[in-house]
C-alpha cells in the first residue's frame, strides 16, 4: 500500500458533473457549430440535469437524513456539498434559459424556424391554435379543482403540469380558487403550424402556449386570474433489497411503477409564478427555497430535442456520413467467420458501421454448425435486430444463453419485456449475480468445425445497442484467440453457475482481479521510473474517482511518470499540483459524438500495454459490477487503438478542455494554423462522406438515447 492523501488531494464529484455539464453547454453557445446542433446541446443539459437531480442530489438528500455529518473523500458533507450544489445548478440553468431566449432562439428565427409566442399571435394564428385546443388538447384534459373532495393529484415524475388560479363558483355553488391541470404524456410539447399560417418555413407553438391560450375553456363561468406552468423531478433511485428479493424480475416489476412518485427532489416553475402558487406547491412537495428553480421559458427543454428532425435544414445540422466497414467484411454476405479466423477485427464507431455486429449474430443463428450463442445485454433498445436474432437462434434449437442486467437504470422496463421474449422461445436467461450489475459487454459464439468446438467472441466497450453505436466513440474487438475465448467463458461461466473464481489469463475483471491488476500497472510504470527508465500511462474514461487508484496516479506522477489522461466526465483527480501531480495533464474532449470508450496504455518497458474496457476507474465499476478489460495483442490493431483512440485526443486543440487543480477547465484553442479535431479527422480517415439526405436521416435518431451515468446516455451526456 502507498501513502495516503488527504481529502484536499480529492475534488467533489457532484460538483465535477456540473462542471461537465457547463462544457456541453459551452457546445451549445459555439457559434462554429451548427445551429440546430446547438440546440440539441441546449436539450441535452437538461437531460443530463434531470437525472443528476433524480438520482445524484435525490442521493444527497438521502445522506442528509442518514448522516449529515459523514464526509466523502473530498472532505465535504452532504448538506455541504447539497449547498454549493444548489448554488452552482441554479447559476447554470440562470446561464441555459439566457442562451435560449437571447441568443438561439432569435438565431432560429433568422434562419425562418421560430417559436410562436402567444403575446404575437396574429388572427389567423389564434384561430389554428383554438381549432386544435379543441380538436386535439380539451379531450384528453382533466381539470381536478382543489377543494376536501378533491386532494391535491399525483404528479408524475418530470410531467408537465400548470397551476392554475381561479375567482368566481362553479356549477355547484363551490368557490375553488385553485385547480391543477396535468398534460398527458401522450401530447406532443411542441407542435408545428403549418407555413402558410405560421408566415415561416418552420412554425412550432409550445403546448404550454396553447392550454395558456385557452385554460378558461376548462373553468367556465369562471375567473382566471393566473395560469402557471411547473414541473416536479423526483427521487428515482430503485431500491431492490439484495438480501430478501426472491426473483429480481418480479421484484423490479412491482418496484418500476413507484420511480414516478418517488420523492420531490427539484421544482421547476414558470418565472412569472405567482407567491402564493409557488408557496403552494413548495408545501405540497415538501422542498425548500433551494429546491425551486424558476425559469423563462417551458419548464422541460429536453421536449425540444425533436425540433431537429422536424427542420429540413441540413445546413444547420453536422454533415451527413456513412460509418465504415473493414475491407475483410464489405464483400455482401461475407463470412465472419472465415474472417475472424484470419485475424482479430477492430471496430471504431461511430466511424466504423455496427453492422457487422449484427452479421455476426445473425449468421450465428441460421448457421446450422453454431451450437450456441451467450451474450451479455446491458442496453439494447426497444427494437433491437441483435435480440431478434437471439431469439431466431433459440427458436432455430440452438443453445441460447443470454445475461441480462434489470437494474440498468431507465432501461429495465425494455429489459424485463426481452427476457420475457427470449424465455417464450426456450432460451437460458439470467439476470447475472444479485448486487453486482452486468456492465461486461460480451458475446460468444461456440461453432461445431472438423469435429471439434470453436468459439468467436466480440469484446466492446460500448453496448449492444445499433442506435447509440451511430452516436458513441467505442471500440469493438472480433477474435477467436483461445486464451482469450476461455476466459471469456469463464466468466459466462460465473454469471449463470455457482463455484469459485478460477484465475483468468488474459482478461481484467471486476470485482476480482480488474482493481489489482490496474494498480499494479501504474505501480509498474512508477518501478520503471524510480529505475531511471521511462514510465508512461495514458488512459481515457468517463469518469476517474476512486481513491486508491488516484493516489497510485499521484504516487506514479511524483516517481516521474509521465501521465495523460482523458476524461469525458467527473474528474477527482487533482493535475497539475506542485509536489503532488506535476506529471498529470487531464483533458475532456465534447464534441460531436459522445466520448464513451475506455482506454488504459502502459508503457512497460517499451511492450506497449494496451487494454480495452467497459469500465470506468470509479468505486463502483471495480468493487460492485461485473466488467472485462481485454487486450489488443495484434500489434496492427495495437497501433490502430493507440492512434485513433489516445493520440489524436491529445493532439485535439479544437474540442479540448484542460483541466486545472482546482477543478476548472479551460478550452485548449490553438493559435497554430493547423487545427487538429479529434472526432472530424477519424470520420475523414475511418468513414465514407456522403452527401445525400437520406443518410442524414439515418445517422440523426429523434429520440434521445440514455445515458450510461449521466445523462441520458445522448451525443455528450451520461
Amino acid at each position: 500500500m502507498g501513502k495516503k492523501f488527504t481529502a484536499q488531494h480529492f475534488l467533489n464529484r457532484e460538483l465535477g458533473q456540473l462542471e461537465f455539464n457547463q462544457r456541453v453547454l459551452a457546445q451549445a453557445a459555439d457559434v462554429s457549430i451548427p445551429l440546430l446542433e446547438r440546440l440539441k446541446y441546449l436539450c441535452i443539459v437538461s437531460s443530463n440535469l434531470d437525472e443528476f437531480f433524480e438520482i445524484r442530489v435525490a442521493g444527497l438528500k438521502e445522506k442528509i437524513k442518514l448522516d449529515s455529518h459523514a464526509t466523502d473523500a473530498d472532505g465535504m458533507t452532504a448538506p455541504q456539498t447539497f449547498k454549493v450544489v444548489c448554488e452552482r445548478a441554479h447559476t447554470l440553468i440562470e446561464q441555459q434559459y439566457q442562451l435560449f431566449n437571447n441568443d438561439i432562439t432569435p438565431a432560429l428565427a433568422k434562419q425562418g424556424v421560430k417559436f410562436l409566442r402567444r403575446t404575437h399571435w396574429n388572427e389567423a394564428q389564434r384561430a389554428w391554435v383554438k381549432a386544435f385546443f379543441f380538436r386535439e388538447v380539451m379531450p384528453v384534459l382533466t381539470p381536478i379543482g382543489l377543494d376536501p373532495s378533491h386532494p391535491f393529484p399525483r404528479v408524475l415524475n418530470k410531467s408537465l403540469n400548470f397551476a392554475v388560479e381561479l375567482q368566481g363558483k362553479d356549477a355547484f355553488g363551490r368557490n375553488s380558487a385553485r385547480a391543477i391541470v396535468q398534460a398527458p404524456r401522450v401530447l406532443p410539447r411542441t407542435i408545428a403550424m403549418p407555413p402558410d399560417i405560421s408566415g415561416c418555413p418552420h412554425g412550432f407553438v409550445f403546448l404550454s402556449s396553447i392550454l395558456h391560450a385557452h385554460v378558461d375553456e376548462l373553468f367556465a363561468g369562471m375567473e382566471v386570474l393566473g395560469c402557471f406552468q411547473f414541473r416536479v423531478t423526483r427521487n428515482s433511485n430503485l431500491f431492490v433489497d439484495d438480501e430478501e428479493v426472491k426473483n429480481l424480475r418480479l421484484s423490479l416489476q412491482g418496484e418500476l411503477p413507484q420511480r414516478n412518485f418517488g420523492d420531490a427532489v427539484r421544482l421547476e416553475i414558470a418565472d412569472d409564478c405567482s407567491p402564493q402558487i409557488e408557496a403552494m406547491l413548495r408545501k405540497e412537495f415538501n422542498l425548500s427555497d433551494a429546491d425551486i428553480y424558476r425559469v423563462h421559458g417551458p419548464v422541460n427543454l429536453v421536449r425540444l430535442m425533436q425540433i431537429p428532425s422536424l427542420v429540413e435544414r441540413d445546413d444547420l445540422k453536422f454533415p451527413s456520413f456513412v460509418p465504415n466497414v473493414p475491407s475483410m467484411l464489405q464483400k455482401k454476405g461475407a463470412d465472419m467467420f472465415k474472417a475472424i479466423r484470419k485475424g482479430d477485427i477492430l471496430l471504431h464507431h461511430p466511424f466504423q458501421s455496427f453492422k457487422p455486429v449484427i452479421d455476426f449474430i445473425q449468421q450465428a443463428a441460421n448457421d446450422p454448425e453454431v451450437v450456441a450463442i451467450k451474450q451479455t445485454v446491458y442496453r439494447t433498445g426497444v427494437d433491437s435486430a441483435l435480440m431478434e436474432a437471439l431469439i431466431a437462434a433459440a427458436s432455430h434449437g440452438k443453445e441460447v444463453t443470454v445475461v441480462v442486467e434489470l437494474l440498468a437504470r431507465f432501461d429495465e422496463e425494455a429489459n424485463i419485456n426481452w427476457a420475457n421474449k427470449l424465455e417464450e422461445v426456450g432460451a437460458h436467461v439470467v439476470y447475472g449475480v444479485v448486487g453486482h450489475k452486468t456492465h461486461a459487454k460480451m458475446l460468444m459464439v461456440v461453432r461445431r468445425e472438423e469435429g471439434k468446438l470453436r468459439r468467436y467472441v466480440h469484446l466492446g466497450t460500448g453496448n449492444y445497442h445499433p442506435r447509440t453505436a451511430r452516436l458513441y466513440t467505442d471500440f469493438g474487438l472480433f477474435t477467436c484467440h483461445e486464451g482469450i475465448c476461455a476466459d471469456v467463458n469463464e466468466v459466462f461461466s460465473q454469471l449463470t453457475s455457482l463455484g469459485k473464481v478460477r484465475t483468468l489469463n488474459h482478461l481484467w475483471q471486476s470485482p476480482f482481479s480488474l482493481h489489482t491488476q490496474v494498480l499494479q500497472a501504474i505501480r509498474n510504470e512508477m518501478a520503471l521510473a524510480k529505475a531511471g527508465k521511462r514510465g508512461h500511462i495514458i488512459a481515457k474514461m468517463n469518469a476517474l474517482l476512486e481513491p486508491e487508484t488516484i493516489n497510485a496516479l499521484y504516487e506514479a506522477s511524483q516517481a516521474g511518470v509521465k501521465i495523460e489522461l482523458v476524461v469525458r466526465g467527473v474528474c477527482a483527480l487533482r493535475p497539475g499540483v506542485a509536489g503532488l501531480s506535476e506529471n498529470i495533464q487531464v483533458r475532456s474532449i465534447i464534441g460531436q459524438f459522445l466520448e464513451h470508450s475506455r482506454i488504459f496504455y502502459f508503457r512497460n518497458e517499451l511492450k506497449h500495454d494496451v487494454y480495452l474496457a467497459s469500465a470506468d476507474w470509479m468505486d463502483r465499476n471495480f468493487f460492485r459490477r461485473i466488467e472485462v478489460c481485454f487486450p489488443v495483442l495484434d500489434k496492427k490493431l495495437k497501433s490502430r487503438v493507440l492512434e485513433e483512440g489516445l493520440k489524436v485526443y491529445l493532439r485535439d486543440n479544437c474540442q479540448a478542455w484542460e483541466m486545472d487543480g482546482e477543478g476548472a477547465y479551460k478550452r485548449k484553442i490553438s493559435r497554430r494554423a493547423e487545427l487538429v479535431c479529434a472526432q472530424r479527422q477519424l470520420l475523414e480517415t475511418l468513414s465514407k462522406r456522403h452527401a445525400e439526405v437520406v443518410i442524414a436521416k439515418e445517422n440523426a435518431p429523434s429520440e434521445l438515447p440514455k445515458a450510461e451515468e449521466l445523462p441520458p446516455e445522448t451525443p455528450v451526456s451520461k
